[in-house]
C-alpha cells in the first residue's frame, strides 16, 4: 500500500469507526496555439487526499492538496461527520477487477517537440485549405494516478495516461462568422491527425455556401457531435440515481418499459480499453463493468454509487465519480451502439431538413424535463437528398423524450466524442425548427 494512503488510513482509524482514504496525482503538459501561431507549452502537477470516515453512525468527509497534512485532513472528516448524513453502507472489501487497459507508456514519453509539431501541422493543413481562417489548437498529454483503501481491506490502485488534440477556426467574412473544429482523446498516443483534419475541411466545404431553411418541424440529422452537444445531457442526467430516488428524473418508475424507440441500445461501459472514459474500479472501489442502460428502448438501469444504492435499496453499479468531492452517480463511458444505415443514405432520404453538426446552448433548457433549444452553430440544409449550404441565425427545440420515441435511423459511423461518449449520427424526422 502507498505509504501516504496507509498512514493517514491508519490514523483515521484510530478516531473513527470505518475510514475510507481516496488519493489522485496528476501531470499534465498542455501546448496550446492561438491566432495560427504557438502560444504556451506549460507543465502542471497536482495531488489531492479525499478522505471518508464514519463515527457514531454518520458520515464525514474532507480533502485536500496538501495530503501530507494528515492531522488536519482526520480533524477535518471528523468534524464534519457531526452533521453528516447516516451511514447506510459498508465500505466494500477488496475485489477482482477487470483487467482494462487505460496506461500507455509512450504518452508519457511524447517529445514536447513532436507535440508542437502535430499542433503546427493541423493548423497549416486547414490554413492552406482555407487561407483566411484563424485557427486555435491544443495538444495535450497527462498522466493520472489514482490510488484508494478502506478499513474493509480493500486496497487498489492504478495508473492512466491521455493524450487529447484538436483543432478549432473561425472565419470571418464582413459580418458573418463561422465556426468549424474537431478533436480526439484517447489513452494512447495520438500520431495522427488526418481523420480530425478531413473532417473540419468536409465542415468547410459544407458552408461554403449558404442556404435558408423554413421555420417549422422538419427532418434533421445530427451528427455525432451533434448528438453530443443536444441530446445526451438530459438523458445522462435522466440515469443518475440520486435524481431518481428524489423524483426529479422522468425515468422513474420507468424501468422495463418503452420509452424510446426499439432501435436504441444504449449502455455504460468502463471497460473499453484505452478510453478515457475507463478505469478498472470506480471512486468507492466497486468494479467495472458493462451496464446496460436502455435496451430495445428499454431503461434497464439507474446509475448509483454506494450512499444512493443504499437508500435506493439497490447495489451500486460501479458509478461513484470523484469530481473534487465527496462520490456521486455519474456516468463513466455512454455508448450508443451503431445502426445499420449511412449518413448518405439518411441525406439522399430528405426532401428538406437540416444536418446539424453542433447546437450552442442547448443544456440551458429545463434539462430535468429533457427539454434543450439552443442556436445551431454551424448545421446546413438538406434539399432535394443533398446538402446545399449552411444555415444562419436558426434554432432548433424540442424534447428528447418524445424525438427519441420515433427515430427514423441510426447511422453506421459510430464515433468517439469527448472520450468518453461513444455515438452514431441520429436521424430524426420531426424537430421543431425557427429560422429569420
Amino acid at each position: 500500500m502507498n505509504s501516504l494512503i496507509s498512514e493517514i488510513l491508519t490514523r483515521a482509524a484510530e478516531a473513527t469507526s470505518a475510514a475510507e482514504v481516496f488519493l489522485f496525482s496528476s501531470e499534465e503538459t498542455p501546448v496550446s496555439f492561438e491566432a495560427n501561431r504557438l502560444k504556451s507549452v506549460q507543465n502542471k502537477q497536482s495531488v489531492s487526499a479525499a478522505l471518508r470516515v464514519f463515527r457514531n453512525g454518520r458520515i464525514g468527509f474532507a480533502s485536500s492538496s496538501n495530503p501530507a497534512n494528515i492531522s488536519g485532513l482526520v480533524a477535518a472528516a471528523v468534524e464534519t461527520s457531526e452533521f453528516g448524513a447516516k451511514a447506510e453502507f459498508d465500505f466494500p472489501p477488496q475485489a477482482e477487477f477487470p483487467a482494462v487497459e487505460v496506461y500507455d507508456p509512450a504518452v508519457e514519453k511524447a517529445p514536447l517537440d513532436q507535440m508542437v509539431r502535430l499542433g503546427e501541422e493541423m493548423i497549416a493543413a486547414v490554413t492552406a485549405h482555407t487561407p483566411n481562417i484563424i485557427c486555435e489548437a491544443a495538444v495535450s498529454r497527462a498522466t493520472l494516478k489514482v490510488a484508494l483503501a478502506n478499513t474493509s481491506g480493500l486496497n487498489a490502485e492504478y495508473s492512466a495516461s491521455r493524450f487529447s488534440t484538436g483543432i478549432e477556426g473561425t472565419l470571418i467574412q464582413g459580418s458573418d462568422m463561422l465556426f468549424v473544429g474537431d478533436g480526439d482523446s484517447s489513452c494512447r498516443l495520438i500520431t495522427d491527425a488526418s481523420g480530425i483534419l478531413a473532417n473540419v475541411k468536409r465542415q468547410l466545404d459544407s458552408a461554403s455556401r449558404q442556404a435558408a431553411i423554413r421555420t417549422g418541424r422538419v427532418p434533421v440529422i445530427f451528427s455525432p457531435d451533434g448528438v453530443a452537444s443536444a441530446l445526451t445531457a438530459p438523458l445522462i442526467t435522466a440515469f443518475n440515481g440520486k435524481l431518481v430516488l428524489e423524483g426529479a428524473s422522468p425515468l422513474k418508475d420507468k424501468l422495463n418499459t418503452s420509452v424510446f424507440d426499439a432501435k436504441l441500445n444504449i449502455y455504460d461501459d468502463t471497460t473499453v480499453s484505452f478510453r478515457p472514459g475507463s478505469r478498472p474500479f470506480d471512486g468507492e472501489g466497486i468494479p467495472s463493468r458493462r451496464l446496460p442502460m436502455v435496451e430495445t428502448g428499454m431503461p434497464r438501469n439507474y446509475l448509483y454509487d454506494l450512499k444512493t444504492a443504499a437508500s435506493a435499496g439497490a447495489a451500486s453499479t460501479g458509478h461513484g465519480g470523484r469530481g473534487g468531492g465527496a462520490p456521486s452517480p455519474s456516468p463513466g463511458a455512454f455508448v450508443f451502439d451503431n445502426g445499420d444505415i449511412s449518413v448518405d443514405a439518411m441525406i439522399a432520404d430528405i426532401r428538406e431538413g437540416l444536418f446539424i453538426e453542433q447546437v450552442m446552448g442547448a443544456t440551458q433548457g429545463n434539462i430535468l424535463g429533457g427539454d434543450f433549444s439552443g442556436n445551431v452553430l454551424l448545421g446546413y440544409k438538406i434539399e432535394n437528398g443533398r446538402i446545399t449550404g449552411r444555415v444562419k441565425n436558426t434554432m432548433v427545440f424540442g424534447n428528447i423524450y418524445d424525438l427519441l420515441k420515433n427515430i427514423a435511423g441510426i447511422g453506421n459511423d459510430g464515433r468517439w466524442v469527448g472520450g468518453s461518449l461513444y455515438t452514431p449520427s441520429l436521424y430524426l424526422p420531426e424537430i421543431s425548427v425557427s429560422s429569420k
